[in-house]
């Protein structure tokens, strides 16, 4: 009876410690590679986006980090790592975005075939003022940046499939054209604003204002957990006084609360610019991609600089 009881006990723990892992795990840790196409694996959202458009049905994408997530502090589990190893092509952003790439890239076998491919190499990139040796990760909210990111994936997987060549130069030129029409309505649009300062809650648009003529003047720094200091909001309070600003931009994926309480001691409004490191939930299911997220986003732009 005694032992009868140990063993149900012993069931039941295994049983709970299974389903907890099972909520604790992300979708990302659920995808699996495919026999027949190229597995792609990808740190995060915008080279996933990437990926697909420019692999079509000749590539399996797969995106590390889960829709709703955050991906500065993210870190992969070991299905992640499992599958990053195993898979053709490892595709992440670099210039410093995700802190651990390194790490899993010193723990690959020395026989390994895993091509590695750093999307923002070649991209022009922002240096950072903290330290003239280090970049600003956030390359990919420049239409243009985007283009040459999305060439630097398009060569992975003609070296990984030299088969279908031909469809990922047609596929890559069909998306980049569609980059390219993106740059040219910010360019448009932006241009006609009277005004060309922006508030935001996170440090993630210095790209955005370059190519666009626009300044910034953020509450947190490049990682949106960063915390103000007290100057750093009187800053903004004065910063939104002396350019006459009516709205404080924040973003989905982190608390809002900040910007929230900010905006209302300054007597503005918020409103969504999304950095375009992840998607919702709602955002997924409802089909949103780059294109329309960024096209949001000039939409709110130019409703702000008004």
């Amino acid at each position: 009876m005694i032992r009868s009881k140990w063993i149900m006990s012993i069931t039941v723990m295994v049983i709970l410690s299974v389903i907890l892992a099972g909520c604790g795990t992300a979708a990302s840790s659920k995808a699996k590679l495919v026999e027949g196409k190229v597995n792609v694996v990808t740190s995060f959202y915008p080279l996933y986006e990437f990926t697909k458009a420019i692999g079509g049905e000749y590539v399996n994408a797969i995106n590390l980090v889960p829709a709703g997530v955050e991906p500065h502090d993210w870190s992969p589990k070991s299905r992640d790592i499992k599958n990053m190893t195993q898979a053709q092509v490892f595709v992440y952003q670099g210039a410093g975005f995700e802190g651990w790439v390194k790490d899993f890239l010193g723990s690959l076998s020395p026989d390994s075939t895993l091509k590695v491919v750093e999307a923002s190499n070649g991209a022009n990139l922002i240096r950072t003022s903290e330290n003239k040796e280090e970049f600003d990760p956030h390359a990919w909210l420049s239409p243009l940046n985007a283009v040459k990111m999305a060439n630097n994936i398009k060569t992975a997987l003609i070296s990984a499939d030299p088969a279908h060549k031909d469809a990922f130069e047609q596929n890559y030129a069909s998306y980049a054209a569609k980059l390219t029409d993106l740059d040219a309505r910010y360019k448009k649009e932006l241009g006609q604003t009277s005004k060309k300062e922006i508030a935001v809650s996170h440090q993630a648009f210095a790209y955005l204002c370059r190519d666009y003529g626009l300044t910034q003047l953020s509450i947190m720094g490049l990682s949106p957990d960063a915390e103000p200091t007290a100057q750093d909001l009187k800053n903004m309070n004065e910063y939104i006084k002396a350019h006459n600003l009516k709205y404080i931009f924040f973003e989905e994926l982190v608390s809002d609360k900040l910007a929230k309480t900010l905006a209302k001691d300054a007597k503005v409004e918020t409103m969504v610019l999304n950095p375009l490191e992840g998607l919702t939930k709602e955002q997924a299911d409802a089909g949103e991609d780059y294109i329309s997220i960024m096209d949001k986003n000039l939409k709110n732009l130019v409703t702000a600089l008004q």
